[in-house]
């Protein structure tokens, strides 16, 4: 490029400038020319003018609005982990309640604490400063930032710090009322109401305020707007993209969680889960009989056939897991006196499983047959399949009683003399 047209380049670029500058002085003028030869009364016409300076964005040079609100959120959340943390340190003493007595304190020297390590030392909190942003003067004119007043962070941390503390200590001693046997006094309601008032007062003028935040991105607070204390990144050379790695990451499991969650009823995991079970209980019977005449007569038999009759195989199965094996079942019995089972497995409102006809409590087998949803399960005993159960109807022998006609049940191999009494193979409960 040469000197000419280099020349030439800046010469348009200045009378650019300047056209933009005459368009906005003419614009001006014709406003002011407006709201001079309005016939709205005087307030409608300073109201114009104040919308008018709200809305224009004439030398605001906004920052990330997202980032500054973003930052009194990590605020926020730091403070409450620290008084967590505090809260939980401190459970130990004076039976746990001395965090709950003493939180108006604790919070006013956590905030001190961090507003001496921040703003005062740094002019940015740990949130700003985790969106580069910090605060500075907003009365200063001209490209550079200029850092804050110590008055200005004085103020601030008088009313941040000690000013919460002391507007929460004023309303709990309004709520205090006589500690609720007495009514409260006339000054206190009063008082009650004059503080109901100005925090009314104050939502509003926040709300407001924040409003024209999100219009102008100056001022986040209302403290910082009366302060003229502004966040503000200390380099332009700030990138605004928002990462969206994790939030995509997120969305993603949860697609896929939903999706499985949608997909397994369907599925029947269920159902899969129990043939593999019921597979792999038969392959390793299998592998433990080796074949022939002596395993099929093996795998005629269940898990559990060497339990007594007395005894509900699925309650026993349930109350110990632990023992899998008979030896070990035999072990134990051994030394708790050579008893298998206890009281607490006797079958209770016995039930017979079909077609094997093994015994079962009614409770017991109805749930593991509801469970299996109609294919049925393998009994602990005999080892076939079983699908229904109905009541039991075993045989009952009956022996007079000389002393009283009172009837007591048991069963026939913990009665005496029992196998005279009936018939050979007969092992169902006794009345005698």
């Amino acid at each position: 490029m040469t000197d000419s047209t280099f020349a030439q380049a800046q010469q348009r670029v200045v009378a650019r400038h300047q056209a933009r500058e005459a368009q906005a002085a003419a614009r001006l003028a014709a406003q002011r020319q407006r709201s001079q030869s309005s016939r709205l009364p005087l307030s409608f016409s300073s109201l114009g003018s104040v919308w008018s300076a709200v809305s224009s964005r004439e030398g605001t040079r906004p920052a990330f609005r997202v980032g500054q609100v973003d930052a009194e959120l990590l605020d926020e959340e730091l403070l409450a982990l620290l008084k967590g943390q505090v809260g939980d340190a401190l459970k130990y003493f004076s039976g746990g309640h001395l965090s709950d007595d003493w939180s108006a304190e604790i919070s006013l020297a956590l905030r001190a604490l961090l507003f001496k390590l921040t703003i005062w030392d740094h002019d940015a909190t740990y949130g700003a400063a985790l969106q580069n942003l910090r605060y500075s003067d907003a009365r200063a004119a001209g490209p550079v930032l200029a850092p804050p007043s110590k008055w200005q962070k004085s103020l601030h941390g008088l009313v941040t710090v000690f000013g919460g503390y002391a507007w929460t200590k004023w309303e709990d001693w309004l709520l205090e009322d006589g500690d609720g046997y007495e009514p409260p006094t006339p000054r206190r309601r009063l008082l009650s109401r004059i503080t109901s008032f100005l925090s009314t007062t104050h939502s509003v003028a926040a709300c407001v305020s924040f409003l024209v935040f999100l219009l102008q991105g100056r001022y986040r607070t209302l403290l910082d707007r009366a302060l003229r204390m502004r966040l503000a990144p200390p380099t332009s050379q700030l990138s605004r993209e928002v990462s969206l790695e994790y939030l995509n990451r997120q969305l993603v499991w949860h697609a896929m969680t939903e999706f499985l969650l949608f997909m397994l009823p369907l599925i029947g995991i269920n159902r899969w889960r129990r043939w593999l079970t019921r597979t792999w209980r038969r392959t390793r019977e299998m592998m433990r009989t080796g074949g022939g005449e002596d395993g099929a007569a093996a795998a005629a038999s269940g898990e559990f056939a060497y339990l007594p009759e007395r005894t509900c195989a699925i309650c026993y199965q349930d109350q110990n897991a632990a023992q899998t094996t008979e030896s070990e079942v035999m072990a134990a019995a051994a030394s708790s006196g050579g008893v298998i089972g206890s009281a607490d497995t006797d079958v209770t409102n016995p039930y017979e499983a079909v077609p094997c006809g093994c015994i079962y409590c009614f409770v017991c087998l109805a749930t593991r047959l509801e469970r299996e949803e109609g294919e049925g399960i393998t009994c602990l005993r005999c080892g076939e399949l079983v699908k229904e159960c109905k009541p039991w109807n075993g045989d009952v022998l009956e022996r007079p009683s000389r002393s009283s006609s009172s009837k007591t049940v048991a069963f026939t191999d913990d009665v005496e003399g029992g196998e005279g009494d009936s018939e050979p193979g007969a092992d169902g409960p006794t009345e005698a």
